[in-house]
């Protein structure tokens, strides 16, 4: 291995705060790349519940007239 021990792993010759940084980043980047599909979907379906409750509201006052 590259490093003799895990304080060497951190701190990489001074780069480390950088390097971990972008590991950060980049995880960071990916998770909200794979998790915002389900959230757009979710705020999809309750727009569409809603439209649709209220056009069934409209339907059934438009019936008792």
């Amino acid at each position: 291995m590259y490093f003799q021990n895990f304080e060497q792993l951190l701190h990489m010759d001074g780069h480390g705060a950088f390097v971990w940084a972008a590991y950060a980043i980049t995880v960071f980047v990916i998770i909200a790349i794979l998790l915002a599909p389900g959230r757009r979907q979710r705020r999809f379906l309750t727009q569409l519940a809603g439209e649709l409750k209220r056009q069934r509201v409209t339907d059934s006052n438009a019936g008792e007239n």
